[in-house]
């Protein structure tokens, strides 16, 4: 009876491995993949050996072979992990639901034009478990797709973290896409139009934390899955391990249509080179293979710089200190020339007793650097863009009455209207700056200071003047495309 049953399981594991290894079929027998021999069938004996875990996998030759990266692929992916997640959002949560009554495009703007701030109102495990791992299955989609690195192992070696923080640079542009894109939280269901939904901390956490997910997911790869590979040789074992441990690099690898447990960097679980030292030995050292790249050290195609800010405000009847952060992606267009994109934001100081408010500033335009491939680079920018300020007045004794007199079942933001005041101006914004950078090394430099001045033209809050501003910002850069 059990083997009967152990043979009703393998056929039904049997076609469904079939359903997710077939499309990848026609990709297995391109000219860029390694293939090495199977092992020698068992002996027959009877339908409790029959075998019903995948035949070995080629391994594939990315090193110095191939380039660029799986668009279509990653594009069709990413879609897919986007309608799974939108899908269960429509189906488990009733503010989305609530939300398909509203006009499309107004309901869409509505929920862009009301961010600012940090916290969206999700609890802690939704903002920094569920939304990191997206980030890390997100940064292995473009992973295994991204040909030069998708063999990448974890260790002290630098295509490694190159191959990383490519994966990280996408899982931020999916976040985004995520959060306030075309198939998104904005456009399903408007959530960030109504408290307390308006904040910033997923597009921050998302790819930050998810960083720190899937390099922790690797981690375990190394050391831990690969040590069970090598010290047993039962295909459920190392079937289980690599695809329990591995949760995100997992999903990843079923939204390719492939196994949880496929790995580009090494053979399939059923492999009796696993246990082949020699053999992993050679694997390493291909897969940790530094890519050369063309353009001369310090000339970046690509720029991403975190920064540090105080703004501080100019004028009669100017406003106290404003204190944040935000993020710069440059994009070079010629050897001196960059194309800037800068989303900053920060919190409003000095403010009255019970109001609070903040500054979010959207803008983009030309960055000149001189010298780009010295030690030190100064560089002069100009941008052009908009600025959103938002204050809010909390009445205590509205509020101990409002919540003393509603039922627990009242929506957060019925609730909250009726115990505050909000305030917000939305202008145009021009602003002018110059800074120093010291490079640290071929992939970092340290913005050792940067002075702007801007000048927006927003409206008075509670008869405070934000127009006029002077901000100073420090930050690390990351340089893409030099090492």
């Amino acid at each position: 009876m059990a083997t009967s049953h152990r043979t009703l399981v393998g056929i039904a594991l049997f076609v469904l491995e079939l359903a997710i290894t077939l499309p990848a079929t026609a990709q297995s027998q391109s000219s860029d993949l390694l293939p090495y021999p199977s092992p020698s069938p068992a002996p027959d004996s009877g339908a409790s050996s029959t075998r019903v875990l995948p035949l070995i996998e080629p391994v594939r030759v990315t090193t110095g072979q191939q380039g660029g990266v799986d668009w279509l692929h990653l594009i069709g992916q990413s879609l897919y992990f986007m309608s799974i997640e939108n899908a269960f959002r429509c189906s488990t949560e009733r503010g989305t639901r609530d939300g398909f009554s509203n006009p499309f495009f107004r309901g869409y703007l509505n929920s862009v034009g009301n961010l600012h701030g940090w916290s969206d109102g999700d609890p802690f495990y939704v903002n920094y478990v569920g939304h990191p791992m997206q980030g890390a299955v997100s940064g292995y989609l473009w992973t295994q797709n991204d040909r030069g690195y998708r063999d990448i192992q974890f260790g002290q070696n630098r295509r490694y973290w190159k191959g990383k923080l490519r994966g990280a640079a996408y899982s931020y542009i999916y976040s985004v896409l995520f959060e306030i894109g075309p198939m998104s939280e904005a456009s399903i269901g408007n959530i960030q139009a109504l408290y307390p939904q308006q904040g910033f901390v997923d597009h921050v956490v998302t790819p930050v934390i998810g960083l720190g997910w899937s390099i922790t997911e690797d981690a375990l790869d190394q050391y831990v899955i690969r040590y069970v590979e090598r010290h047993t040789s039962n295909d459920w074992t190392r079937l289980l391990v690599r695809g329990g441990l591995n949760p995100a690099r997992s999903m990843a690898s079923v939204l390719a249509l492939r196994p949880p447990w496929y790995r580009d960097n090494r053979p399939g679980v059923d492999s009796s080179q696993l246990q082949d030292l020699e053999f992993m030995e050679s694997l390493r050292e291909r897969n940790t293979v530094l890519v050369e790249v063309s353009p001369p050290p310090g000339v970046a195609p690509f720029e991403f710089n975190l920064t540090a800010a105080i703004k501080t405000y100019l004028g009669d009847a100017h406003a106290e200190p404003c204190v944040g952060g935000g993020g710069t992606a440059a994009l070079r267009v010629a050897s001196q020339w960059q194309f800037v994109v800068d989303v900053s934001g920060c919190k409003l100081l000095g403010l009255a007793n019970n109001l609070s408010g903040d500054s979010l500033s959207y803008l983009g335009g030309a960055r000149w650097i001189p010298n780009p491939v010295g030690r030190w680079t100064s560089h002069a920018e100009l941008l052009l863009g908009g600025t959103k300020l938002t204050q809010e007045l909390v009445y205590p004794e509205l509020e101990k009455a409002a919540k003393a007199s509603t039922a627990n079942s009242t929506a957060a933001y019925v609730l909250h209207a009726m115990y505050t005041k909000d305030w917000e101006t939305n202008g145009f914004t021009i602003q002018a700056g110059t800074g120093l950078d010291v490079k640290l090394n071929n992939a970092l430099s340290y913005r050792v200071a940067n002075l702007e001045y801007s000048h927006s033209w927003t409206k008075e809050l509670n008869g405070i003047k934000y127009q006029n501003g002077l901000q100073f910002t420090t930050g690390l850069v990351l340089r893409m495309g030099t090492w």
